[in-house]
């Protein structure tokens, strides 16, 4: 069985949002078409404490994409973003979600970030999703979303640890960058890591 996992398609990581990703808008419409073609489709979604640790703003003197030491990991300090309860944290209202399955939540410590979908930074707590996915019978994974240098390549580095046949979809997918490269040089870890780069469009046919 194959699955499409769609990472953080929320209001916060959209151009008007509070870290906002490039042209993440335009990922939508390609995601929108591309889950019919899949047999199990599930979210993920920042879902920030408004103490946590990776807010630039909860270290006073501090100002986001410095880099600090967070409880002994090596931190960069974000803008407040997808905090509970907020619009900033729902899903992007364009977003079609009913072939949804299931929405794994992450970021919840507030004393560790999360990129993957699997897993905190440090591999401490577990999302379940890793679980869910075995019990379903899955055994490839399409990673799609936002962003592509961090959450997205993060989901894609445990999914290919788990031992799942993973795959991006490298063009429903954009970056941060707050370096030029970023995205480019995540696609390329990813690749040399194991991962299958495919488009969306050779899916779509």
């Amino acid at each position: 069985m194959n699955a499409l996992l769609v990472v953080d398609i929320q209001n916060d990581f959209l151009p008007g949002g509070a870290l906002a990703v490039p042209e993440g808008d335009r990922i939508i419409p390609t995601l929108n078409r591309l889950q019919p073609h899949f047999d199990l489709v599930v979210g993920t979604q920042d879902w920030h404490p408004a103490d946590h640790g990776s807010f630039a703003a909860n270290h006073p003197g501090r100002a986001p994409g410095e880099i600090i030491d967070l409880n002994g990991i090596s931190q960069i300090l974000w803008p407040v973003h997808c905090v509970q309860g907020t619009v900033g944290a729902d899903f992007a209202p364009g977003l079609d979600r009913q072939r949804w399955s299931e929405v794994f939540q992450k970021g919840t410590n507030p004393t560790i970030d999360s990129y993957s979908g699997f897993y905190d930074n440090e591999h401490l707590q577990s999302t379940h999703l890793n679980r869910y996915l075995r019990r379903m019978e899955v055994t490839d994974v399409y990673v799609a979303g936002l962003a592509t240098d961090y959450c997205v390549k993060y989901t894609v580095l445990d999914a290919l640890d788990l031992g799942f046949d993973t795959h991006l979809v490298h063009d429903a997918c954009r970056g941060v960058n707050l370096g030029a490269n970023d995205s480019r040089d995540a696609i390329e870890l990813m690749k040399e890591a194991g991962a299958t780069i495919v488009s969306a469009e050779t899916i779509l046919s």
